[in-house]
């Protein structure tokens, strides 16, 4: 399972979410890989998701995404999310 984290360096709410993805990545441990899109650097890709507002964190699984989340989330609401995902693939 991957998260792509859509975000930009000018962005407060991104900033809000820097230590809230540091800690789920910590707990997930490997499960799932977080990976983080500068929106200013990486346009073409940004465009490719049709990204209109951030953060937005988009959740693939086996290639496919499953999950947009837009917006501040708590570590909780992200990690339920994870686990009903792992349990529905399990």
């Amino acid at each position: 399972m991957v998260l792509m984290d859509f975000w930009a360096s000018w962005c407060m709410p991104c900033k809000m979410m820097v230590p809230v993805l540091n800690e789920v990545a910590e707990e997930v441990n490997g499960k799932v890989t977080i990976a983080k899109v500068n929106v200013d650097e990486q346009k073409a890709t940004a465009a490719k998701f049709g990204i209109r507002s951030i953060p937005t964190m988009v959740l693939f699984q086996n290639n496919k995404e499953v999950k947009r989340i837009v917006g501040v989330k708590t570590k909780d609401y992200l990690l339920k999310e994870f686990d009903r995902r792992l349990s529905i693939q399990s």
